[in-house]
């Protein structure tokens, strides 16, 4: 996928097929075949996986030896032929060849050669990107905390915030993707802080992650990073940092859907252009149309902002995702791989068809979480309903249907659970329950009954009352006190 960024990367720069691939050493065809394309989205995989490389389990000592050569002079540094050679004399169990050695240290070197250096002087469509933290409070009233991506143009000082769990490739894609989109194409420079969520620093080289290369591939931008304790090569955004949390987060906000809020955040945003630049005399906005014009256009196709990735689920069908944080699938899958899609805001567990077998919200945080989709259990509650009393479906019942559904005996209990299950194919899990309660609070839980409940709850769509006007009245009151 690297080589595959570069073409890109020189496709944007104006380069054609026949320069690139003298450039890259590679066949024209291929460079072709490559700058035709306009997607980049990670396809979901298929059931087979590819073997790892046998240089995998080397790989971090090999950094290591690079990195100590840094030290070094020049001509006693280490060769990709004195590498294979250590590994072979000091690695037990070390059977690579020399060639996949030496196509890793050059993709080593090439990285540090290439990696981008700071500009302080900002031009038309170049942009910064950083994180901040700030507290909110979610439909229950409790306090958390969230992550939020500013991006701005220093040239214009024009800048956007979008909310998110954490700081992870997939967050800072997809706010990126909803501002390009929002501005109506792309810049063609972005500074970040170091590599968080886009990759991993390793002394001084970052290393992008696989996922936000082919992002930034399918939007042809250029990346920048800050050297280490470097915050001043990025001023602007580490100031629009602190903007955004005086004068969008206090008081403290109520988050209920995230993707709403951000929504509302990109108007937000642009409402604050009205003011004056600090410096250059004239609007923000004013300012930020020479941003827009020097933008690269937008690609035609839009970029999923998903990866994918195989799990194997637990004995309860559960499965692991960013270390603590544990999801449910389907107690039918239980000790199986399967694949599931990840995206900024939600878990998606797969069916072999690609349909997903739930949609959970993704957390985030050091605290371990584990959550489950209630739905997805009643199928294995229905084949052993004495299991009703410990269930996560009784603890998502209201209380007075799970009243109801405690005093039913073990027939009528199944009967009750296949109840809910019909519904919830039917309708949905909500309205099953719903109708479930209305029912039992009727004092007549029964299957005609929740039945035509459910009916009447997925169709029924409330109406805005008519307003009616009592001028008329009040003028008629009026006369009549001036009578007496």
């Amino acid at each position: 996928m690297e080589r595959v960024e570069m073409i890109k990367d020189l496709q944007t720069r104006g380069l054609g097929p026949v320069a690139i691939a003298e450039r890259l050493g590679i066949d024209r065809k291929t460079v072709s075949k490559y700058m035709a394309m306009e997607t980049f989205g990670e396809r979901r995989p298929s059931h087979s996986v590819d073997k790892p490389s046998k240089l995998d389990p080397f790989k971090p000592l090999i950094r290591e030896w690079l990195e100590e050569d840094r030290k070094n002079r020049y001509k006693q540094r280490h060769t990709a032929k004195r590498i294979h050679t250590r590994l072979m004399e000091e690695c037990p169990g070390y059977d690579a060849s020399y060639p996949l050695v030496q196509r890793y240290v050059k993709s080593l070197r090439e990285d540090q050669y290439e990696e981008g250096t700071q500009e302080l002087v900002w031009h038309p469509g170049e942009a910064q990107a950083d994180f901040g933290e700030a507290d909110f409070y979610d439909v229950n009233g409790e306090k958390r905390s969230y992550k939020y991506l500013c991006v701005t143009f220093p040239y214009s000082n024009a800048g956007y915030t979008q909310l998110f769990g954490g700081e992870t490739a997939e967050c800072v894609a997809q706010g990126l993707k909803d501002i390009f989109h929002r501005i109506g194409g792309v810049p063609r420079r972005i500074v970040f802080d170091n590599a968080s969520g886009v990759g991993r620093r390793v002394s001084e080289h970052v290393r992008m992650a696989e996922f936000f290369l082919r992002f930034k591939a399918h939007y042809g931008f250029q990346v920048t990073f800050c050297n280490p304790a470097a915050g001043h090569e990025k001023g602007n955004v580490e100031n629009k940092v602190g903007y955004f949390r005086r004068n969008l987060f206090v008081p403290i906000q109520t988050v209920v859907d995230v993707r709403v809020f951000n929504e509302q955040l990109l108007e937000r945003c642009e409402k604050d252009w009205q003011r004056e630049h600090y410096k250059k005399g004239t609007s923000i906005e004013r300012l930020f149309s020479d941003d827009r014009r020097a933008l690269l256009y937008l690609p035609t196709a839009s970029f999923p902002v998903c990866r994918y990735a195989r799990l194997k689920t637990d004995g309860y069908g559960k499965f692991q995702v960013d270390g603590k944080h544990f999801y449910s699938s389907s107690p039918e899958l239980a000790g199986r791989e399967i694949v599931v899609r990840i995206t900024a805001h939600t878990i998606e567990p797969l069916l072999p068809t690609g349909e997903p077998i739930s949609i959970h919200d993704r957390r985030f945080g050091n605290q371990r979480t584990d959550t489950v989709d209630v739905r997805t259990t009643l199928s294995r509650l229905l084949r052993s309903p004495g299991s009703w009393r410990n269930s996560a479906v009784r603890d998502a019942a209201p209380e007075i249907l799970r009243t109801s559904m405690d005093a039913l005996g073990r027939t009528e209990l199944k009967e009750a659970l296949r109840l809910m299950h019909d519904l919830t194919s039917r309708y949905d899990f909500e309205t099953a329950i719903q109708a479930m309660d209305d029912a039992a609070r009727l004092g007549r839980l029964t299957s005609a009954n929740a039945s035509v409940l459910a009916a009447r709850l997925a169709t029924f769509t409330p109406t805005e009352p008519q307003k009616v006007d009592l001028s008329l009245y009040d003028a008629m009151l009026e006369t009549g006190r001036s009578v007496q």
